[in-house]
């Protein structure tokens, strides 16, 4: 993965274009548009999640850049041995070549959210290439598992402030970035991604990781038993924003003439 700088959030002005369709979670739509009482969203930065303030002993582990014909089962079947559901943030392209790997994350209670079509850094796209590459990527998620991501994490956490909001506003999805970063890309070894999840983890924390690396994997059964050591309670991003199960909801996509 490139060491682009995963925290750098610059502004830009670009122009609007037209998009072939409008993915939009129906029940999303009648919801309050706040994240633990945020109020009216009237800026990209209240339409982030990096963390949700709360007393309850709850995080929500995300893996990216999914999913992997190999890791990825092996990372199930560790959840599963577990009873945790995580929240799977998949690139579309890959979605396409493994919808079966989809839906088996759908069988067993996760969460998958959109990364965008194929992994760009968005810093310098226009309002039309953003929403080009979550299109595809909720087309594609839609079409393995039947019904379309509500939330999406940039690559690289490179997002505009303002295309934050526009994307909530177009889309009805907030930008879920992350409060605990493994840094599994630079490859420390597994030991060390193991500590950073368990001695990172705190309340309303999202822990970033990736499911495409054999090391990250490897992590995961010390990370997840020593998370839940702590008193900690393994759920999905929307239900740590406070939403419905999202493998639970009746969501569809809708046309842009809808």
């Amino acid at each position: 993965m490139s060491r682009v700088n995963r925290r750098a959030l610059l502004h830009l002005a670009a122009s609007t274009l037209a998009v072939p369709f409008v993915s939009r979670a129906t029940q999303a739509q009648s919801m309050p548009q706040s994240f633990a009482g945020r109020g009216e969203i009237r800026r990209g930065v209240d339409a982030t999640v990096t963390r949700i303030p709360t007393a309850q002993p709850y995080v929500a582990m995300t893996f990216d850049d999914g999913p992997h014909p190999r890791l990825t089962p092996q990372l199930l079947d560790m959840l599963s041995a577990r009873g945790i559901r995580a929240t799977f943030y998949v690139i579309g392209r890959n979605a396409a070549r493994y919808p079966q790997i989809l839906q088996r994350m759908v069988n067993e209670g996760h969460e998958i959210g959109n990364h965008t079509w194929s992994h760009p850094n968005l810093n310098g796209h226009s309002d039309g290439s953003v929403l080009n590459q979550v299109d595809r990527t909720n087309r594609a998620v839609y079409e393995a598992v039947g019904r379309p991501p509500v939330t999406m994490r940039p690559p690289y956490g490179n997002l505009y402030d303002r295309q934050r909001l526009m994307l909530h506003q177009t889309r009805a999805m907030p930008t879920v970035l992350w409060s605990v970063d493994t840094l599994d890309w630079q490859r420390p070894g597994s030991s060390v991604i193991s500590s950073r999840v368990v001695n990172g983890s705190h309340p309303g924390g999202v822990i970033l990781a990736h499911d495409i690396h054999t090391a990250t994997v490897r992590a995961m059964p010390a990370a997840l038993d020593g998370v839940m050591g702590r008193g900690f309670r393994f759920v999905t991003v929307s239900e740590l924003i406070g939403w419905p199960r999202w493998d639970r909801r009746r969501l569809r996509l809708v046309d842009a003439a809808s």
